[in-house]
């Protein structure tokens, strides 16, 4: 497994970045250190010449018996020949110093190198400089620069071992970026098999040191928990159609069936059509109903978003329903928000979520009871409250409502088809406003929350 890990490496985009980045910190190594070995060599070599040219000056202001005394003394007390002079005379002959014969130079007060070989066998590399005397003599000043060249050699050997170790330390470490990341997404692969094999409660790991891959997988995790969480309506949709339809799909059959085995007067068949009428109009409501649901979840209605004032859309719900909570004695109160509630939306489909939480506030309220709709405006949020003091809805219950034609064992015997709740969550997904349930002690109480928006005069 490892081998087979080693030969994936370069083909991941670590190791290839590592390379560039090793490429590019290569060349610039390169660069400063050829900078700084260029500097150092020019440096050294032109304090040397200024060094020679200051020594010739001082030779030549010197009377000549003073210049040949001086030369032979420093000749005797220059025991190691670092700073060598000579003198020689008009056909180049010796005279004086610690080198013996004139080397080969191209031009005088010119600097010039040559390996001087010592009497000991030793060769020493020598910069000087020959001058021409007023008197036809010759003077040869010279500086042993074996120090200079050590150190030239030590800079090259220095930029040689650091760019060997540049390039070790670099490929070592684009081998380790690239091993990680392969684990990394070796481990993000395996996730995603599980989840192709049928298991979508699986998940991509994150590490949570919110990177490239981290950002990637939590959209990725995100966009799974919403598939899992369709892919589960879907089946609740699919066990809650063969629960709460069957019912009235065998009254109208059975009805149908009755009317075909008995012998019935005109009224009496005009009476079972009726039944089968109603019962089909139910169903046909129902399908309409998730038809709506479905229609809202594919967004299509997105584009027509606007700033809109919940104040008003809450006036118009609350004033559509007043007769019916009238009805029953029931009290409907409507609490606008001082400020404009603004807020992104469609007008017809947030209208529609209010009408329906106040349609399920009304049919779960005692007679005579209250029903509150509040219009909120906070700076961090905006959004309406539905509170009313009916029977409520049990904790264990509160996500289970929020589910295609699932209705509570309580409401069991309440007219409706358990779409509701579940249109008023779609509505939510699309503005992306959050529906919570929560106990108003006694009652329900709901909560339709969004962000709130500048209004544009």
């Amino acid at each position: 497994m490892f081998s087979v890990h080693l030969n994936e490496i370069p083909r991941t985009i670590s190791f290839r970045t590592g390379l560039m980045f090793l490429g590019l910190f290569g060349c610039s190594f390169l660069a400063l250190f050829g900078y700084i070995y260029w500097q150092t060599a020019f440096y050294l070599k032109t304090e040397a010449d200024n060094a020679l040219y200051r020594q010739v000056e001082n030779r030549t202001n010197q009377a000549p018996d003073l210049q040949l005394l001086e030369i032979r003394k420093h000749a005797l007390q220059d025991t190691e020949a670092r700073l060598p002079h000579s003198l020689f005379d008009e056909q180049g002959k010796f005279i004086a110093g610690a080198i013996k014969e004139l080397p080969p130079f191209t031009a005088y007060d010119k600097p010039h190198e040559f390996r001087w070989e010592k009497a000991n066998g030793h060769h020493r590399p020598v910069r000087f400089i020959v001058h021409r005397m007023a008197d036809g003599k010759t003077l040869l000043v010279a500086q042993d620069v074996y120090d200079i060249r050590e150190f030239d050699e030590l800079l090259i050997n220095a930029l040689i071992s650091g760019g060997v170790l540049l390039l070790v330390v670099g490929l070592l470490g684009a081998v380790a970026l690239g091993y990680s990341a392969h684990r990394r997404l070796d481990k993000v692969s395996r996730s995603i098999k599980g989840i192709i094999e049928g298991d979508l409660s699986g998940r991509l790991p994150i590490l949570g040191n919110n990177d490239d891959i981290d950002r990637l997988a939590s959209v990725v995790n995100g966009m799974l928990d919403e598939l899992e969480r369709l892919m589960s309506e879907v089946k609740g949709v699919c066990d809650d159609i063969a629960h709460d339809l069957r019912t009235p799909l065998t009254r109208l059959i059975a009805g149908l069936e009755r009317a075909q085995r008995r012998g019935l007067d005109e009224a009496q068949y005009a009476s079972s059509i009726d039944a089968a009428l109603t019962e089909a109009k139910g169903l046909l409501l129902t399908f309409k109903a998730l038809l709506r649901i479905s229609e809202i979840e594919n967004s299509a209605r997105r584009s027509h978003f606007s700033p809109l004032d919940l104040n008003l859309i809450s006036a118009d719900a609350a004033e559509l329903y007043e007769p019916l909570a009238e009805e029953r004695g029931i009290r409907l109160t409507l609490e606008e928000s001082p400020a404009p509630a603004i807020i992104a939306g469609d007008a017809q489909l947030l209208f529609d979520a209010i009408c329906n939480l106040l349609d399920n506030a009304i049919k779960f309220s005692p007679d005579h009871g209250d029903v509150r709709l509040t219009v909120i405006a906070d700076p961090g949020a905006t959004g309406i409250r539905v509170t009313d003091n009916g029977s409520g809805i049990e904790p264990a219950e509160r996500e289970a409502v929020m589910r295609r034609l699932y209705r509570a064992e309580s409401s069991r015997h309440t007219p409706g088809n358990g779409l509701g709740l579940s249109m008023v969550s779609a509505v939510a997904r699309l503005h992306d406003m959050k529906l919570a349930v929560s106990d108003a002690m006694p009652g329900c109480r709901i909560d339709l929350m969004g962000k709130a928006v500048t209004a544009h005069t």
